[in-house]
Order: C-alpha cells, then sequence, then structure tokens
C-alpha cells in the first residue's frame, strides 16, 4: 500500500481533489514558473488555447488511420493558410527532419530505410548560409546529411551540385530582404537548378498566405508551442504538396528515421485547431492587453531612484511581442539584472525574467506574450519589493587569494556516465584568472577568479550550430581543486584537478641552416 507521502505526491490525487490549478505539479513536488520570458522550451513554450483543449480532448478516445487523417489535415491547412499543403509534426525540428529526409530520398522508400547510412545515395548534402547556424540544425544532422556553410550568393552559387539535397536558412537574420544572402537572392540561384528551400520560421507569427513560400521557399516550418499557442508537442510544415507527402512518408507511424518522432492524433487536431484560431483571433485586442499589463508594472515601480521603464515593441515576426525594459542604476540599488533574475527563477512566487544588464545599467526584460490574467500584479508587487530593499554596497574587490593557481592543471571531469580527463593552463594577477581549457574534443580561452580559496571559472565550447558552457566553481587546497561545473541546458557536472608537476623533455634544440637533403 502506497504510503501517506506517496499518495500526496500524486497526479491522482490532484484529479481527486482540484484544489487548484498549479498543484498537479506541485503534487509531485514541482513549483510552477510566472512566465515573462516569453515561448521557451525549457519552460513549456506557449499556454494552449481553450480551442486547442478542447480539439485534444475530442479526438481522443477514438481510433482514426493516420494516412487518411494527414491527407484530410493537409488539405485543410492548404485551405485555411493559402499554401499548397500542410503536415503536422511532433514539433518544428521534427518537420525539419522529415523535410530533410524527403529531400534526401525524393519518396523512395528504399532509401528511407537507409538513413542515417547515406552511403550510395545521391543526395547527401545542405547548403546552409552561415547565418543559419544554430543548434536546431541538429535536426537536419540527424538525417546523416552534410551540412555545406557558405557566406556569399557567390559561394552558393559554386556549392550547387547534384549532392544538393536542399538549402535551409533561418528566416529574419540575414535572410531578410536586401541583405547578400536574403532568401529572395537565395531562391533566384536556387529555382533554375531544382533545389528545395526549407525555411524555419520557428518563433514568428504566421502570416497568411505564408509570407516565405511567397518569397520563394518551398516549405516554411513553425513551432506548435510558440506563437500559434498549440500543442507543445507539435510543430506545423506548409509549403510543396509533394515535399510534404514524402516527408510524411519519412514521420510516424511509418517505420524508418522519423518513427521516434510520433505524433499523435490529439496533438494533430489540437495543431489544426490553433492554425484556425489563429486566423480568427483579434491580435490587435491580445496586443492591447499585453501592453496594460507592462504598464500596471511599469507604474508600480515609478518612483524607485534610478529605477526608469520603456516599452519596446518589435516590428518583425520572430517572437512578435512588445517588451517592458526595466533599468536602474546598479551602483545605487547594489543589485544586477542577473540577481533579480535568480532571485525571481530561485524563490517563490518564482517568475521567469530576462536579463537586461549593459556595462553602464542594470536592467531585466519582461515579455507578456505568455503571462496569464494576473500574473502582473504578482510580477509588480515582487519587482517593487526587490528593488526598494535596502542592501549594503557591494565589496570593492574579492578577497585576498589563498594560493597561486598559475600552472598546467589534470582536470577529471565527472558527467553521469562517463569520465573525462581535460586540462587547465592558467595564468594568476592577483585574484583574476585567465588561461586555457583544454577539453576532450576543443580548446577554448579561459577566465576566472579566485576569492581567498573558492575559485570561479569560465570557458564556453563553440562550434557551428552549438555552444557548451562551462562554468566552475570550486575549492582550492594546496594543489587539488574540485568543485562542480554548471554546464547550461546540458545541467551539470563535477570536477577534481591536480596541479601537474611535469614538464616535457629539455634538451638542445638544432635548427638547420637550409632545407633537408632528404625527408
Amino acid at each position: 500500500m502506497p504510503t501517506d507521502h506517496q499518495q500526496q505526491l500524486s497526479v491522482l490525487s490532484y484529479l481527486a481533489h482540484r484544489p487548484d490549478d498549479q498543484s498537479i505539479y506541485q503534487a509531485i513536488g514541482v513549483e510552477p514558473v510566472i512566465n515573462c520570458r516569453g515561448t521557451f522550451t525549457i519552460i513549456g513554450g506557449s499556454v494552449e488555447r481553450p480551442e486547442v483543449l478542447q480539439a485534444m480532448h475530442a479526438a481522443a478516445g477514438f481510433f482514426v488511420q493516420y494516412d487518411e487523417l494527414a491527407t484530410a489535415v493537409g488539405e485543410r491547412l492548404a485551405q485555411v493558410t493559402g499554401a499548397e499543403w500542410g503536415l503536422i509534426a511532433s514539433g518544428c525540428a521534427a518537420a525539419m527532419k522529415h523535410v530533410t529526409a524527403a529531400c534526401v530520398t525524393g519518396g523512395n522508400p528504399e532509401k528511407l530505410i537507409r538513413i542515417p547510412d547515406l552511403s550510395g545515395l545521391d543526395k547527401t548534402e545542405v547548403i546552409v548560409p552561415r547565418y543559419s547556424r544554430t543548434s536546431y540544425d541538429h535536426a537536419l544532422r540527424n538525417i546523416g546529411i552534410q551540412i555545406v556553410m557558405v557566406d556569399t550568393a557567390e559561394e552558393l552559387a559554386r556549392a550547387i551540385n547534384p549532392r544538393t539535397a536542399m538549402i535551409y536558412i533561418v528566416t529574419g537574420r540575414g535572410s531578410d530582404a536586401g541583405q547578400p544572402l536574403s532568401l529572395e537572392t537565395i531562391a533566384a540561384i536556387a529555382a533554375p537548378a531544382g533545389i528545395p528551400i526549407l525555411a524555419d520560421a520557428a518563433a514568428e507569427d504566421l502570416t497568411i498566405p505564408p509570407v516565405h513560400l511567397e518569397r520563394g521557399a518551398s516549405v516554411v516550418t513553425y513551432s506548435g508551442g510558440k506563437a500559434l499557442c498549440g500543442p507543445q508537442c507539435a510543430g506545423l510544415a506548409l509549403g510543396r504538396k509533394d515535399l510534404l507527402m514524402a516527408a510524411w512518408q519519412a514521420s510516424a507511424p511509418h517505420h524508418g528515421p522519423g518513427r521516434d518522432d510520433k505524433v499523435g492524433k490529439e496533438e494533430i487536431l489540437g495543431m489544426l485547431a490553433a492554425v484556425e484560431a489563429w486566423v480568427t483571433r483579434d491580435h490587435q485586442a491580445e496586443w492591447q492587453t499585453w501592453l496594460s499589463w507592462l504598464e500596471h508594472i511599469a507604474a508600480q515601480l515609478d518612483g524607485i531612484p534610478s529605477v526608469a521603464t520603456r516599452v519596446e515593441e518589435p516590428a518583425g515576426l520572430s517572437n512578435r511581442a512588445p517588451v517592458l525594459v526595466v533599468s536602474w542604476d546598479p551602483a545605487a540599488l547594489h543589485i544586477t539584472g542577473e540577481e533579480v533574475a535568480e532571485d525571481f527563477a530561485r524563490n517563490k512566487p518564482r517568475i521567469a525574467v530576462g536579463n537586461a544588464d549593459t556595462e553602464e545599467q542594470a536592467g531585466i526584460r519582461i515579455s507578456p506574450n505568455q503571462m496569464q490574467p494576473g500574473n502582473d500584479a504578482v510580477v509588480a508587487e515582487r519587482l517593487h519589493r526587490i528593488l526598494t530593499k535596502t542592501r549594503p554596497p557591494r565589496a570593492a574587490a574579492p578577497g585576498a587569494a589563498a594560493v597561486d593557481l598559475s600552472g598546467r592543471w589534470d582536470l577529471t571531469v565527472q558527467y553521469f556516465t562517463s569520465v573525462s580527463q581535460q586540462r587547465l593552463f592558467i595564468q594568476q594577477d592577483g585574484n583574476w584568472i585567465e588561461g586555457v581549457h583544454q577539453s576532450e574534443y576543443s580548446v577554448q580561452d579561459l577566465a576566472g577568479v579566485i576569492d581567498g580559496e573558492q575559485v570561479k571559472l569560465r570557458s564556453h565550447v563553440r562550434q557551428p550550430g552549438d555552444s557548451i558552457p562551462f562554468l566552475f566553481a570550486g575549492t582550492v587546497e594546496g594543489d587539488t581543486m574540485s568543485g562542480s561545473i554548471h554546464l547550461g541546458e546540458y545541467l551539470t557536472a563535477t570536477f577534481s584537478a591536480v596541479r601537474s608537476r611535469g614538464h616535457g623533455p629539455r634538451q638542445p634544440i638544432s635548427i638547420p641552416n637550409g632545407p633537408p637533403l632528404a625527408t
């Protein structure tokens, strides 16, 4: 029999009593967050609209043949959006993966089941402008393709060859009209060669008809859990019917590389409902509601010394929402925007806000598009309280360093199920540290500070499309140090390091006076 504690930490207990909206999370020990950041997947994306939930509930409990469902939904999406066809996947990244598979295989299932081994296939390369390299292009790389990066229209023209499967761009950024590698420029080069273009517009507002298709893209993809406020585990692809039928073939329930990206019938109809709702929503009224929440928060901060507020209203399509920027003099209030954001994130009521610190001012950013009615009052009270709290001035400098860390350190990093041997090469000037972090597969600059025996170090592994922060926090004891590593979205690891006393061979070096007579 379950204990009282087990009964308390139970979703079923919530369903039986329903004391309030967020207790389903609190029942298992998870504290919900007031979202003033926007549609970030790490905190749940967007809140699904009532009609989306209704459609998902109505779809549950019945059985349909999925190919028939996909065909009917494709036709309906075409009617609503003005695109030739539509496809619903288990997310924007999944849609990108399926479209990449479609461009590689051409709808040939014998090729499909070979993915990611593309040996012997003719379409194995995807061209990507450098400005479009992000961590999201893993969705393309999961198919096994080789990415070819280009910086100019001339490089793009030279890169197109018989192995080119498609061109991928992230909308906005450098793809805007007038840029050297705008979507229009890319389309003018790709069209004569018959190369399809995939446009990733994940966080954009949906335009009717889709503007990126009109500009020359073959397919455009959107996230369900962002502006559309559909299911978080759904994505939308609009464009050429032949490509999207091949993409559907490459997705679940069909076997092959897309089987792991299953989308349920509930999410399919919920996503369709979100698109249908999009074209009938009063977007101007929503905008005015968001502005009213920001105005309420700003009004509560009026009169606090050095605090200023302003509302930014972006004109672009991506993450389109007004933003309240709250700024202040950190020397007057003795707190930074980063510290406010951290306090809000860790203490109840938990609130997600953006850091807006600059060299001159401290600040935070508040996005209202995923706030819920009443959140503005909670945020205003919490922000007023923290910005009016009396704090002592900051210490002018860290305490004297207890040890000089200069030299080479042999670093052992313990990940969840593996151990990595790395190195630190440190130069120390008083409290300040710089040097090199040699991780397992790359070498990057290292910076840090030591306060007494407490050391903090920072490096950043970067490669096209990806980055990993290494934030070391540890304690030094003589010739050893140990602690934890914050890896950003990749969670945490622990480390230990030992000062290396070894050195390489010490022997004279002879420099020849000319080229060798033999090799």
